[in-house]
């Protein structure tokens, strides 16, 4: 079994891919700020090591690569880099003392899609920092791969979604008010005709991605990857499922999208992020080299967090019976 390091392994898809791992037989060492707690209580968070890590602080100091390195790690799954100079700095620490380096990057480095469901032939396009951002450490770590023969793979989750995380809503962003709207049978507007489309994934199946791709390290490495479910869903489908989720007929109207922005406030530039990329992604490449298969639709991790807001008082739905 490996000694895994996980960077940032105490959010989303670390609360499931730590268990996940422990389960299994590996060493795991997760590396955090040490203020964020798992979003799951399990028994393998009292076997793992604990590394508290301030990234940004140590690497300002020129540090946090040597003291990931001195882990000793076999692997390191890298979920928090966000730029290339973060990125360079924990490779070039690691270089010729780990086998395996898997680096999170996003459906982001897409921009407006061209086919779909896009796949990774397609060149990354991305429009914004973020995006740019992670298609940079993309390009670099494969032309490490390829070139010097760093062990990287990268992948690229969609709308990660689960219990505990406000989903990316049929409206395109994380206000879990629409949810309570949706449960209140009130009319809800969508932008053009609503066929614009969102791609969400479960947190647990990026876990089970990183494991697959760790179980077939010489199929991932040197690649990149979707990481998403099986298949996107439109506004407009979304929305209608979710208004039979409470028992309500769908109320939906329709405007322009421009216009239907100007209604939105504070929430306007996510949904108008997540509405003109319009996502969708083939996750064929995962499913043939790596034996990826999702076990949640993008509905079904939807309406598991949907139940979770509900028991917290973040979405009130009355009477609803999810």
């Amino acid at each position: 079994m490996s000694r895994i390091v996980i960077i940032g392994g105490s959010g989303h898809v670390g609360s499931y891919l730590v268990p996940a791992l422990v389960e299994r037989g590996h060493q795991v060492v997760n590396v955090s700020r040490g203020t964020a707690k798992p979003y799951r209580p399990h028994y393998a968070w009292a076997e793992i090591e604990n590394v508290a890590l301030d990234r940004a602080a140590e690497e300002k100091a020129g540090r946090f690569g040597a003291k990931i390195a001195d882990l000793g790690p076999d692997i390191v799954v890298d979920m928090i880099s966000f730029d290339l100079s973060s990125t360079r700095h924990v490779v070039e620490a690691l270089r010729g003392k780990v086998g395996h380096y898997l680096f999170c990057s996003s459906i982001w480095v897409y921009g407006r899609l061209f086919a779909i469901p896009s796949t990774e032939a397609d060149p990354p396009n991305p429009i914004d920092v973020y995006g740019r951002g992670k298609a940079e450490c993309e390009a670099w770590l494969m032309r490490e791969a390829h070139v010097t023969g760093f062990p990287a793979t990268c992948f690229r989750p969609g709308h990660i979604v689960g219990e505990g995380w406000s989903p990316i809503n049929p409206i395109g962003n994380a206000n879990p008010e629409v949810f309570s709207l949706i449960a209140r049978g009130d009319e809800l507007v969508l932008p053009n005709l609503g066929l614009e489309m969102v791609h969400h994934v479960h947190a647990d199946d990026v876990a089970r991605w990183i494991i697959c791709a760790i179980e077939n390290r010489s199929a991932s490495i040197g690649e990149v990857f979707n990481t998403v479910s099986e298949q996107a869903v439109t506004l407009r489908g979304y929305a209608e499922t979710a208004y039979r989720w409470f028992g309500k007929e769908p109320r939906i109207a329709y405007k322009p999208f421009e216009e239907w922005l100007a209604d939105l406030g504070e929430y306007a530039e996510s949904s108008r992020g997540h509405v003109i990329r319009s996502s969708c992604h083939s996750i064929e490449k995962s499913r043939n080299r790596l034996g990826y298969k999702p076990r949640y639709t993008s509905l079904e991790a939807v309406h598991e967090s949907v139940r979770a807001l509900i028991a917290s008082g973040k979405v009130v739905a009355a009477g609803a019976d999810l």
